[in-house]
């Protein structure tokens, strides 16, 4: 009886220790750079600095387009994550993932709202840069 818990136990942590459940969805984030897509005009491009609204380590940080493919976010970001927004099959959301020291750590689900984002001719965002331009 003991092996058989013990055995249990064993397997139920090896299958939650190979998710994302230390992955932390940053709905503060999503709040506020959902204010500032309120804030744009119509017809005009503003952008906000991620390190006004961030509380956490992090070294860089990859917006994700619509539609990108689970094998594209890992070429994209160059770690190991497993998307849990399914972005690749939705084009309603942008999905910008946070890494620190080679680990995804954090994301959030940016709402598109008739806007697009991008990170000029940035493909990373660093803390020292990390200008999100936002065009309505």
């Amino acid at each position: 009886m003991f092996k058989q818990i013990a055995f249990m136990l064993l397997t139920l942590q090896m299958i939650t220790g190979c998710n994302n459940s230390d992955m932390i969805r940053n709905t503060e984030i999503e709040k506020r750079l959902h204010s500032s897509i309120i804030m744009v005009s119509d017809n005009s491009t503003s952008k906000t600095y991620l390190n006004t609204f961030d509380d956490f380590e992090w070294d860089k940080a990859f917006l994700v387009q619509p539609y990108t493919t689970q094998t594209g976010i890992e070429e994209q970001i160059g770690v190991k994550f497993t998307d849990p927004s399914n972005i690749g099959s939705r084009d309603d959301i942008y999905l910008l993932v946070f890494v620190n020291e080679g680990k995804a750590v954090q994301y959030a689900e940016i709402e598109r709202l008739h806007t697009t984002f991008s990170l000029g001719d940035k493909e990373v965002l660093e803390p020292t840069n990390d200008v999100i331009y936002i065009e309505r």
